[in-house]
């Protein structure tokens, strides 16, 4: 699909966008802001995890990560984003966040792991990927009432959104907040340094991409969330919310 093609998927309500780099409170906010608006939250950066996870399971690659993809993984990544039935499912009497389903498996418990972020990384890279998921991304966003986060939802997916919003943080704090994640889990943890690592190089791969690269939409809302809880953030971006939709 065309990206100009994309309009042509016409929005059915409100749209809010949510981008930046990862560690910025992006999920978070999102889950939270959906919660009290009674909007339906779109993950976009769970279908890359999904599809990422998908090729590592199959090439054993789960506990390696992995350095590079060759042209033959980009080829079975794209077909694998082609192919997949991807979902995402909310039960709010047994867990408030979104499940998200891969050809009928729940995926959800699989695709945060430090290997799989990486590949994520290098999979929404791929110009064949990224095009398989523009249209799902555009049709789940565009049932209205919906907050979707990512890199370029703003930008590319939703140029159109009601409202946009560009979070951002330090390095040494997203890398603190990943951390607490991993103890949180229960999973093992990468040193600090290790971890501040893995994300400017994440950052680098988002920002340099050539298609769809990790930008500031020109009319989004940007905040540093660096020196701000997330209850602060999530009620300073429900207000903004409220103010422009007059809800």
């Amino acid at each position: 699909m065309k990206l100009e093609s994309l309009l042509l998927i016409p929005k059915k309500g409100p749209v809010v966008a949510i981008d930046g780099p990862a560690g910025t409170g992006k999920s978070s906010a999102t889950k939270r802001l959906a919660e009290r608006l009674g909007f339906v939250h779109v993950d976009t950066g769970a279908l890359y995890r999904a599809i990422a996870y998908a090729l590592l399971s199959e090439k054993g690659w789960l506990e390696q990560g992995v350095a590079e993809l060759s042209p033959d993984d980009e080829l079975r990544a794209v077909e694998i984003s082609k192919t997949s039935e991807l979902r995402f499912e909310r039960n709010p009497k047994k867990n408030p966040a979104n499940r998200i389903f891969q050809n009928g498996k729940d995926i959800t418990s699989f695709i945060r792991t430090p290997e799989v972020s990486m590949a994520a990384s290098k999979v929404s890279a791929v110009p064949g990927v990224r095009k398989a998921l523009y249209g799902l991304q555009r049709t789940m966003g565009g049932q209205g009432k919906t907050i979707l986060e990512g890199r370029d939802i703003g930008t590319v997916i939703f140029p159109d959104a009601d409202v946009k919003f560009f979070l951002t943080a330090s390095v040494e704090e997203r890398a603190k907040r990943r951390l607490a994640e991993f103890e949180a889990s229960g999973a093992d943890a990468p040193s600090f340094e290790e971890v501040k690592r893995q994300i400017t190089e994440r950052d680098q791969g988002d920002m340099s991409r050539a298609v769809a690269p990790l930008k500031k939409a020109h009319d989004a809302v940007e905040l540093d969330t660096s020196r701000y809880t997330l209850d602060e953030v999530v009620d300073w971006m429900e207000k903004e919310i409220r103010s422009r939709l007059k809800t």
